[in-house]
């Protein structure tokens, strides 16, 4: 029987509008999936820009689709030449592509990791991407070494909370940019000089940096150039165009996530064992998924915005 369930669809590229909650056919399972029923998921800034189009040249879509890339359930089926998980089980993870905004997602099991003890399902969906991708791009550049200087735009983001206590953790000097509103809670994360970008110059306060992390991107990608270190690098998640604009004799990288299940694991430990921060700043219900995406257009906020199913 074909059931249906609710999902949050892109039937054409478009504005706020364009996002919108419909019923959808239940999933086919392929070899190697499970059916995850979804419980949560998290919201990205990835979202908007989906829906916008501003992403169809890099990741062509055959629209309608359903958005979202992120999130944690329980196994509700598994497919042929499924192994790693049984009915029942709690899991978390990124779609590896998207889809997560519906009850029902067919996932691949090699994307996702169990759900820890004393880790929630509002608080799992936050961490798949975030998490991963923070500890991916701070090493994309190369192996970290305690005493490096670091650069962290964005640093109250999802991405930039992590980023800031791993490099924290392999003993680099931490240099952050932040909203004033935020400058306390970095601090806390563990960042030796937090800036406040809406009264400082990031330029005036850095040099010689190792790596600079631009989860930002636009002009701060462009300003960034000069507090770099003659053999440093800037690794951008938001410039697309960031080999067309580093300067000659200088080192700009693209840098893009890949599912990591097994580091997941350890990251989502980490958090439930109280190790790791990770910050929910806002849950909302399924029906607000669309205005959240725009909210991530239109407003900054420190932590993870996550859709929380049963609302």
């Amino acid at each position: 029987m074909n059931f249906i369930n609710r999902a949050v669809l892109l039937k054409n590229y478009g504005g706020a509008d364009a996002a919108q909650v419909a019923n959808v056919a239940r999933p086919e399972l392929r070899p190697g999936q499970v059916m995850v029923r979804v419980r949560a998921a998290g919201v990205n800034a990835i979202d908007w820009k989906v829906r916008e189009g501003y992403v169809r040249d890099a990741f062509p879509l055959q629209l309608p689709v359903v958005l979202g890339i992120e999130l944690a359930g329980v196994v509700e089926a598994v497919g042929d030449g499924a192994s790693r998980f049984q009915v029942g089980d709690r899991v978390m993870g990124p779609v590896g592509g998207l889809g997560a905004y519906a009850d029902l997602v067919a996932v691949d099991e090699a994307n996702l990791a169990p759900t820890p003890e004393g880790l929630d399902d509002v608080h799992a969906a936050a961490v798949p991407l975030a998490a991963v991708a923070a500890w991916q791009s701070l090493h994309h550049a190369g192996a970290i070494r305690a005493g490096q200087r670091i650069l962290v735009h964005g640093a109250a983001g999802g991405l930039g909370g992590y980023a800031v206590q791993y490099a924290r953790r392999a003993g680099a000097e931490v240099f952050a940019t932040v909203a004033a509103a935020d400058v306390e809670y970095v601090r806390s994360l563990g960042a030796d000089h937090v800036i406040d970008y809406q009264t400082q110059r990031f330029e005036d306060l850095v040099r010689d940096a190792d790596l600079v992390l631009d989860y930002v991107g636009g002009e701060v990608l462009d300003r960034s150039w000069q507090v770099l270190a003659k053999d440093g690098a800037i690794v951008g998640t938001t410039s697309p165009d960031i080999l067309a604009r580093t300067p000659a004799g200088r080192r700009g990288l693209w840098f893009i996530n890949k599912p990591d299940a097994a580091l997941l694991q350890t990251l989502a430990a980490d958090i439930a064992a109280g190790t790791l921060k990770s910050k929910v700043s806002d849950v909302v219900g399924f029906t607000d998924i669309p205005a959240a995406i725009e909210r991530s257009r239109t407003e900054a906020r420190s932590g993870k915005v996550v859709a929380d199913f049963s609302r």
